[in-house]
């Protein structure tokens, strides 16, 4: 079954840290895969007027509290107050590797078995909706076009994908690659351009 792979999986997985040479203010984001025959993805679209990450795709999360006991805990915490996920119902199956926001943020990705089929109450003050993604949507790299970005000393080569209107980019594409090939065994590697001709923006 796909789900048990995908947990099997990402709980042998071992991320990519950063380089170690600062410390970052620390964020965590929850990467929610429903418990279906055809797993899907949530994903939010943050609301209108924010003062970082207006308008764009992401997964639920938010910066961690002094008194979080950890990042797992920042990430679940996160998704209640955004969606309305309750943190009893997600089994956490473990994390992608950490990735430096624009915003000069650590945000750490923790993927997290969810029931099929939930009710989500969106907070109006932070996401405008919520929406999901068949997982397997992402399986042959469905790009529209190609991000070239400077991370962390280099060229990253970033896909972007469009779903029911929806522009999955940056961080969360960032992710949502690493999460496809951990879980399906694919090498798109970020640092590399695309095979294919896209169109660089």
């Amino acid at each position: 079954m796909l789900l048990e792979q995908a947990r099997k999986r990402i709980q042998n997985y071992r991320p990519r840290p950063l380089p170690a040479n600062r410390s970052y203010p620390e964020a965590a984001v929850l990467v929610p895969l429903t418990r279906s025959a055809t797993p899907e993805l949530l994903l939010t679209l943050k609301a209108q007027g924010l003062s970082t990450h207006s308008g764009e795709v992401a997964f639920p999360g938010g910066m961690r509290d002094p008194e979080d006991p950890d990042l797992a805990f920042t990430a679940l915490r996160e998704s209640q107050e955004e969606v309305g996920l309750n943190p009893a119902v997600v089994e956490i199956a473990g994390p992608l590797s950490p990735l430096l926001s624009r915003h000069g943020l650590k945000v750490t990705p923790y993927v997290g078995m969810i029931p099929d089929q939930l009710g989500y109450h969106a907070n109006e003050a932070e996401i405008d909706s919520i929406f999901s993604v068949p997982l397997e949507f992402f399986v042959t790299d469905p790009r529209q076009t190609t991000h070239r970005l400077d991370y962390l000393g280099q060229s990253w080569y970033v896909p972007s994908y469009t779903y029911a209107d929806y522009k999955i980019w940056g961080l969360t594409a960032v992710m949502v690659v690493e999460l496809m090939n951990v879980i399906f065994g694919r090498q798109l590697d970020l640092r590399q351009p695309p095979q294919l001709s896209t169109k660089e923006l």
